[in-house]
């Protein structure tokens, strides 16, 4: 698999990330490590997760794989903290002592001594910014942490803590920008995609599927072992079940049976070649679906066909 310099870093990581949301709760430990290794195999190494998952249960399983279905140098692992779940209460805290303290615990679930990437996984209003970058300089400076990025920030937002972290005044400079990004939604192209191209930074796209509504097996409503029918990730879903959305899906449908490729195939395509993208981070049910997403590797979208996906995707921002 290819592998993309991030941002404006050493860093290389592979142009498509497995993400881990449901490792430990609707994928179970067989089912993940039969993922990991087909990843592996297919070349990737961008491992992504975040101390939020499962409530830590992602990170235990990536954790138990590490030794022995990886070496630990074979992966780049991408972590984050802010967030959870406290008493079913989605909760957003950046204050350095709660960042530091969800570091700490990443470092322990996962059993490693470094993470390759940590990212403050969103915005928090009632945290001023410089103390939250203070913790990823701490982080970066006690060797906890190789490199630092932000997760689910605005352009200016994004702009803000990147001129904050500028190298020359010897802070750890911001080297990615994790973001939703598919044919379904499209609001970075706005500020996002130029504020990091402007500032070096690479963007990792998570959700490049729509969730995996742009494969098109949501056509007749939610199969039932869909995320879309699933109690933890229904509402996830359930924004892009809407009639614009199935207009773009169709569309795709379309595309997809002229080239003889999936829809899948031609959604993360278009995300993977898209102006300002290192990554894409994609999830899977089963390891048999990794490995229909990963043959996206040998596709090249037609000019033509990215220009009309473009064109009837455009009012989705």
């Amino acid at each position: 698999m290819e592998k993309r310099i991030l941002g404006n870093s050493g860093l290389r990581v592979s142009r498509i990330g497995l993400g881990t949301m449901t490792w430990g709760r609707d994928t179970d430990e067989h089912e993940a490590a039969d993922q990991l290794k087909t990843f592996l195999d297919a070349g990737g190494n961008l491992i992504d997760t975040a101390a939020m998952y499962g409530d830590g249960d992602s990170e235990r399983v990536i954790g138990g794989f590490i030794g022995t279905l990886a070496k630990r140098e074979d992966l780049i692992i991408a972590t984050k903290a802010g967030i959870s779940f406290a008493g079913g209460e989605r909760s957003v805290n950046n204050s350095r002592t709660n960042l530091l303290s969800d570091l700490d615990k990443s470092l322990s679930r996962l059993g490693v001594d470094y993470i390759d990437l940590w990212q403050i996984h969103t915005w928090d209003p009632m945290v001023p910014l410089e103390e939250s970058l203070s913790a990823i300089d701490q982080a970066v400076s006690s060797g906890r942490v190789r490199y630092v990025g932000v997760s689910n920030f605005s352009g200016w937002q994004l702009a803000r803590a990147a001129t904050l972290q500028n190298p020359l005044f010897g802070k750890s400079p911001i080297i990615s920008s994790q973001v939703e990004y598919s044919l379904l939604n499209r609001g970075i192209e706005a500020e996002v995609i130029p504020a990091s191209i402007e500032m070096n930074i690479g963007v990792l796209a998570w959700s490049p599927i729509g969730r995996g509504v742009l494969t098109g097996k949501y056509r007749n409503g939610s199969p039932s072992d869909s995320r879309g029918a699933s109690p933890h990730f229904s509402g996830f879903i359930a924004p892009y079940l809407d009639e614009r959305s199935r207009k773009i899906v169709e569309a795709v449908c379309v595309a997809s049976d002229g080239l003889g490729y999936s829809p899948l195939e031609v959604a993360l395509s278009w995300v993977r070649e898209g102006y300002g993208i290192t990554s894409a981070i994609v999830g899977a049910r089963t390891a048999a679906q990794l490995r229909g997403i990963l043959t996206v590797e040998e596709i090249t979208l037609p000019d033509q066909v990215r220009a009309a996906l473009d064109e009837i995707s455009a009012d989705i921002n």
